[in-house]
């Protein structure tokens, strides 16, 4: 099979294509033909950088959709012939730009009919991020004030439409030439992160996408008993202890294989109320030109790689 290696870590140059055996998969796994792959920050700082992976040689990426064509010993919930998507082994590797992938099988779901790939293998990195902090982590509840920062983002703009779902009133930050797209997935009040002036009114909830000094802004607009959540970087200690003086809670995020999130995406989907923006996508040769242009910080939705 056909897949991206790195040898060291470096720009996107160090991305290659190289030959390797198809993986087995062992007891409980499943073997996914992929037929494409989502791509994500976490790739491009694995990429340059010891992140979660150790050292090189590596394939980045975790995100897959495709479908299952071999089954491991006891392996359940998905079958040979389903069409799937997950994010599995995260945040060891995966090595999603290939191929052929293999994970436990309980750590992929059935893909929506009404899915492309393309759309499929945007959905559970980004989804997932989305769906742990404001599900688990925040508990967002009906008729709560939320802000999403950088909400045209992949987390961003999933995170907005997970959050409508809970019936959250959501403010949305972005540039100002992106508020038509954010009204388009139903935020109620978008803001210029730009203007200095920028006032979201009183929130119960934070979603922070964008970093600790955008997380330092918005918090003195959250009531006491409201959450900060840090997604980027964490909440560093001394953010947390300002939140604490404040009597808001503070929440560190690190996302994880779930399939029960991951359901509760497909099934957003499936109702109508979540859909994955995919921007651009690139041949898998072209991996290298994708994480040039994630790494710009301009991409509205998702990147992917389409492998067959």
């Amino acid at each position: 099979m056909r897949l991206v290696r790195q040898e060291e870590f470096g720009g996107p140059e160090v991305l290659r294509v190289i030959e390797a055996e198809r993986p087995v998969p062992g007891p409980t796994e499943v073997l996914v033909e992929v037929h494409a792959a989502g791509v994500n920050p976490v790739d491009w700082y694995s990429r340059a950088e010891e992140a979660y992976l150790g050292s090189p040689p590596y394939t980045v990426g975790w995100d897959v959709a495709g479908v299952v064509v071999e089954a491991g010993l006891g392996a359940s919930g998905v079958a040979v012939g389903d069409e799937v998507l997950g994010m599995p082994w995260f945040p060891r590797e995966a090595a999603a730009y290939a191929e052929y992938v293999t994970a436990p099988s309980r750590q992929f779901v059935r893909k929506p009919t009404s899915m492309s790939y393309a759309e499929a293998a945007g959905l559970p990195l980004a989804g997932l991020t989305a769906w742990q902090a404001l599900v688990d982590v925040a508990d967002v509840q009906p008729g709560q004030r939320v802000l999403i920062d950088a909400a045209t983002g992949g987390v961003g703009h999933l995170a907005v439409q997970i959050a409508k779902a809970r019936g959250a009133y959501v403010v949305g930050t972005s540039s100002a030439g992106k508020h038509d797209f954010l009204r388009s997935l139903g935020v109620d009040q978008p803001l210029d992160y730009r203007d200095p002036s920028a006032d979201p009114g009183t929130l119960d909830a934070v979603i922070g996408l964008a970093g600790d000094d955008s997380d330092r802004r918005w918090l003195e607009f959250i009531n006491p008993g409201g959450i900060l959540v840090g997604v980027l970087s964490g909440v560093p200690d001394e953010l947390e202890q300002a939140a604490k003086a404040r009597g808001v809670r503070s929440g560190r995020l690190l996302v994880e294989p779930d399939r029960i999130g991951l359901q509760g995406l497909t099934d957003l989907v499936e109702t109508g109320n979540l859909r994955v923006h995919v921007e651009q996508t690139f041949p898998l040769e072209h991996a290298p030109e994708a994480h040039r242009l994630g790494e710009t910080g301009r991409v509205t939705g998702k990147l992917v790689l389409t492998v067959r």
